[in-house]
């Protein structure tokens, strides 16, 4: 039987037109080559070249031949990415989440309920994550809106505001309520994974000069530090207190609430049943 590597020669004789230039492309010497095509041939027992005294080109068997070549080469690829991918599958819980929030308690969770897993996370477009648990690259994903889509199961999870954090000594700072557009074109401290947040951002403060941070530790330290203004929101205060010396105002844009929602293929429902229960009791929808 022929092998796959044959047939790439095949295709890349064909792109290149000549034996001697496919051979220097798959770094071969030219009767190498030949000897791998003439097998090809054999194992196929049509001829694929019309051999003539100083030339060799393919014949209209070695067309149709690329034609089918260049298909079991796909095929051949897909299964691998598929049979990798759901190894991996059986293996890794991967969660995608539109915001940082909501991995903070879903992913210790996760770890504690299935200790033999590898629980892996990371933040993407809403767009993005949606289409990865309808593709199966997620088994879970967070999105700030709900989810009516054949086959996926969406339950509401937790929601989220948005405030200003600003120094005593910031003119805005005796605020009961503030908008986005009320620290247009200051200078602020952000965190540069905030995802989806950042829309809202773009849209009403783009004058807005951002000192992005991409550690929090590090955004942590300069905000207890620094008289420059920045963002809390009222689950990282639950979590890990105020930071002193600071005014925590809420902004009252819709943009800056968010109702967060899980989202999950139907047919996992068995399959993690613990931490559904575990963890989602009173957050169906």
């Amino acid at each position: 039987m022929f092998e796959l590597h044959q047939l790439e020669q095949l295709i890349t004789v064909a792109e290149c037109g000549t034996l001697s230039a496919a051979a220097e492309k798959l770094h071969l010497s030219q009767p190498a080559l030949s000897r791998s095509m003439q097998k090809l041939e054999a194992e196929l027992q049509v001829p694929l070249f019309t051999r003539h005294k100083n030339k060799i080109e393919l014949n209209e068997n070695a067309e149709m031949a690329v034609d089918y070549a260049r298909k079991i080469l796909w095929q051949s690829q897909d299964m691998i990415d598929h049979l990798r991918a759901f190894d991996l599958s059986r293996r890794t819980i991967r969660v995608g989440s539109c915001a940082p929030m909501p991995l903070w308690e879903i992913l210790p969770a996760l770890s504690s309920l299935y200790p033999a897993m590898t629980i892996s996370s990371e933040m993407k477009e809403e767009e993005k994550l949606l289409q990865g648990v309808l593709d199966g690259t997620y088994q879970f994903i967070f999105l700030p809106f709900e989810v009516k889509e054949d086959g996926i199961r969406c339950r509401r999870y937790m929601e989220e505001h948005l405030f200003f954090s600003l120094p005593p000594a910031h003119a805005l700072s005796g605020s009961k309520t503030l908008r986005l557009r009320d620290l247009n074109g200051e200078t602020m401290l952000l965190y540069s994974g905030i995802g989806f947040w950042k829309k809202a951002l773009e849209k009403e403060m783009p004058d807005t000069h951002f000192l992005i941070q991409t550690e929090a530790s590090a955004l942590g330290e300069l905000v207890r530090a620094s008289a420059l203004p920045s963002f809390i929101t009222d689950l990282v205060m639950e979590r890990e207190g105020e930071v002193p010396n600071r005014v925590n105002i809420p902004i009252s844009d819709p943009e800056a609430s968010v109702t967060f929602y899980l989202a999950y293929p139907s047919d996992l429902e068995k399959i993690y049943h613990k931490f559904l229960e575990y963890f989602l009791t009173d957050s169906a929808s």
